[in-house]
């Protein structure tokens, strides 16, 4: 086998895949890279020009794979006749599915990402991740709710995340029983939004915003 061209995403995807197994033992290292590479018939000289910038690549590549997949069996599992929160509700469980194999390499990855160093990774990882949920939904916003929706599912998404991981229920009923609740809240958040955005106009003047 050739020395991968740490460049092809394609050959990354399939070494980083091969990984994730030999994560939950030797967390996101070259070690569990150069393990990979052996189980893929490979030289485990390579591992290092794989990753050059280390655990922080590795876990931000394989965040992109599975905002990649959940968008993929969202669009095949066809959520059009489902309302929005509905939409919502199943991509997230969606994702959970995805990486439920391989739970131990999330919480290390989240442990990693809990670093000062690895703060703005850790938002931009969720803000992408929440925005491809969005997408999958049917969203389609330009305006400033596109801001305050991402905003409100990036709690939702990232709490609910960490009761997942905690969750010893069958078929993860207590998780789905957790995000509907979130949702539920976020829902009425909305709602009051709404309504407060209805009154503005009939609001007394010396409660009117000050004009520039």
């Amino acid at each position: 086998m050739n020395p991968p061209d740490p460049m092809a995403d394609n050959d990354r995807e399939t070494i980083l895949t091969a990984m994730l197994d030999h994560v939950a033992f030797d967390g996101w290292t070259l070690r569990a890279v150069r393990r990979a590479l052996t189980d893929l018939g490979g030289d485990p000289a390579d591992a290092p020009i794989l990753f050059p910038s280390g655990a922080a690549e590795m876990i931000e590549l394989w965040s992109d794979m599975t905002d990649r997949a959940m968008l993929t069996e969202a669009t095949a599992a066809d959520l059009a006749a489902y309302r929005t929160p509905g939409r919502v509700r199943a991509i997230i469980t969606i994702r959970f599915e995805l990486v439920r194999p391989h739970k131990e390499a999330l919480r290390r990855a989240l442990a990693l990402l809990a670093l000062p160093q690895h703060v703005r990774l850790a938002a931009k990882l969720t803000a992408r991740t929440v925005d491809q949920i969005w997408f999958a939904a049917g969203d389609r916003s330009a305006d400033f709710s596109w801001y305050t929706k991402r905003a409100l599912l990036a709690g939702v998404y990232s709490s609910t995340m960490l009761f997942w991981l905690r969750d010893g229920s069958e078929d993860d009923q207590d998780t789905i029983a957790f995000l509907d609740r979130r949702l539920n809240n976020v829902a009425q958040i909305g709602k009051l939004r709404k309504r407060i955005e209805g009154l503005a106009p009939r609001l007394p003047r010396r409660f009117a915003a000050p004009r520039a």
